[in-house]
This record gives C-alpha cells, sequence and structure tokens, in this order.
C-alpha cells in the first residue's frame, strides 16, 4: 500500500486513540499528543470514535465488525476528505493493521463499494505513532532523557503486517541517558494475538513465560513496545513470574513519563502526567 506524502510538512492530525489506551492506559494517549504538539502537530481528537472493530473481526464476527468499520470512516473519512486533519495517528501497531488492510475486506464482497474506496483512501492517511514521527515528520530524537536498561519488542502487527521495526528502534537508541540491551529471540511472539490468548491459554501462557525469561535474561528495567495489548499481556506474565522487569508503551519514554532514572520494581512508574488537560470536541476544532 502507497502511504500518503505530503509536499508541505503536516500541521493537524486525528488521533485514534484505540479502545485499551481510551479505557485502560489514557497515560498512553496523552504522552502521544504531547509528543506530536512538541513537534509542531495540532492534534484534534473526535469524541464521536469507537472501537475499529478488530475482536469481532477476528473471532468471525464480519457484519459486527462491518458496523464499527462503518462507523470509523463515518467519523475520521470526512476529516481527511476535507482537508480538516492532514492525517490519522494512532498508538498502535494492531489497530493501525485492522483499518489500513483489513477494512477493504470487510466490504470486498458488499454492496458498499463506496465505504471500500474511502476505507482505501483512509489507509494511505493512517500512521502507527512512530512511522508518523520517523518516516512523515523526519524526528529520530525526542530529546527525552532516562537513566537505565531498556530493550524493545516488536509487536506481531506492527512488525509483521506493517513492516515498522527501524522507527522505534531509532527513536529510543537516540534517548538520552538510556542503555539499549539486546533482547533474545526478540522478534518471537510473545503470545497474546487478542482472542488467541482465550482459544490457546496454555499456548500463550508458554509463549509469554518464554518472553519473560527472554526479557530476564536481558537485563532490561524496561520493555518498550508500541502496543498496549502486548504490554498487558507481558506485565501480566513478567509479575507471575517474578521479574522485575516492566512493560511500557514506547510513547511514555519517548515523552519522558518514565523519570528521570527508571523506578526499581516497588516503585511503580508514573505513566500519568502531573498536570490535567482538557479534550475539545473535534467538530469545534475542524474549521
Amino acid at each position: 500500500m502507497q502511504k500518503k506524502t505530503f509536499k508541505t510538512p503536516p500541521r493537524r492530525v486525528a488521533l485514534f486513540v484505540t479502545c485499551m489506551v481510551d479505557m485502560l492506559y489514557p497515560g498512553v494517549g496523552i504522552a502521544t499528543v504531547e509528543l506530536l504538539e512538541r513537534h509542531g502537530i495540532e492534534v484534534i481528537f473526535p469524541q464521536e470514535q469507537t472501537c475499529c472493530g478488530q475482536p469481532a473481526f477476528n473471532a468471525g464476527y464480519r457484519e459486527e465488525a462491518r458496523t464499527l468499520a462503518r462507523r470509523f470512516l463515518q467519523v475520521f473519512g470526512p476529516m481527511v476528505e476535507n482537508g480538516n486533519v492532514d492525517a490519522i495517528v494512532a498508538p498502535s501497531g494492531s489497530c493501525t493493521t485492522m483499518t489500513s488492510h483489513f477494512y477493504s475486506v470487510l466490504f470486498e464482497d458488499s454492496n458498499e463499494r463506496g465505504l471500500r474506496q474511502r476505507a482505501e483512501f483512509l489507509a494511505a492517511s493512517t500512521f502507527e505513532l512512530t512511522e508518523f514521527l520517523v518516516d512523515v515528520l523526519g524526528i529520530e530524537k525526542t530529546n527525552a532523557s532516562v537513566e537505565g536498561k531498556i530493550t524493545y519488542h516488536p509487536c506481531c502487527h506492527l512488525y509483521r503486517e506493517l513492516g515498522i521495526d527501524r522507527q522505534p528502534r531509532t527513536l529510543l537508541a537516540n534517548v538520552e541517558g538510556a542503555e539499549i540491551v539486546d533482547l533474545p529471540e526478540g522478534e518471537d511472539c510473545c503470545g497474546f494475538g487478542g482472542l488467541f490468548a482465550v482459544k490457546n491459554s496454555e499456548i500463550s501462557g508458554a509463549m509469554g513465560r518464554r518472553k519473560a525469561v527472554n526479557l530476564d535474561k536481558s537485563g532490561a528495567d524496561v520493555v518498550a513496545m508500541c502496543d498496549v495489548s502486548c504490554l498487558t499481556h507481558i506485565n501480566g506474565v513478567l509479575s507471575r513470574e517474578g521479574i522485575r522487569c516492566r512493560a511500557v508503551h514506547i510513547a511514555e519514554v519517548l515523552n519522558g513519563q518514565l523519570g528521570e532514572r527508571l523506578s526499581p520494581p516497588s516503585a511503580p512508574i508514573p505513566v500519568e502526567p502531573d498536570h490535567p488537560r482538557r479534550w475539545m470536541d473535534s467538530r469545534s476544532n475542524a474549521e
């Protein structure tokens, strides 16, 4: 798929925050916004957005997934098509894959070919966070600073479906003061896979424990990644196995939300900024 190119640098984007970030990890959403704002990007948050439909799609409930996909296209489509925003940015390789790769599949055999065309248009304008920072804005250093050992886990959708790997590694390598350490068998899946962890819990657990062992071998204080779903799974395994390493979203690292020094396991890593933030309705900004 050919991604959208920009004759002039983009100045305004819509944030596709994703369900888990919105409901469980708001600090990741805030970190994403603040990163973009610090680099001159105005961020519009469409409060009307809902789930992209990936869980239903993966479970085989195509009609239910189409309902949610129609909603996504209804909310984000006009914003891009009318030039109210230059692009859509999401802090998730998984949900970016769904909206970019599989919406065209959802509408392939239906009578809604117009929605397929809209989906393909939006796919070219939708970027995962690190992809947007590095490939679109040309940013390789966010001026984040933290002392400690960091490793990186390439989440499957990001790495295998979107082909994004260089971008997050480049950004982490330029975090001042951080020691980047290798993760043994780093490209192996952590075992989450959404419904895979439910339907194949024993296999999922075994894969997660292998990932945890390798994280322990790496000596890392934290493992950064681009999806909070894998983050949740890995942190659960690390906690049960009594391993000191903790999983964090890359936006938290790049936005300096881990503090000056990586915390020991007895002290929780701060994930919320120390100031409130007020979201504005996207309709009041799309002028």
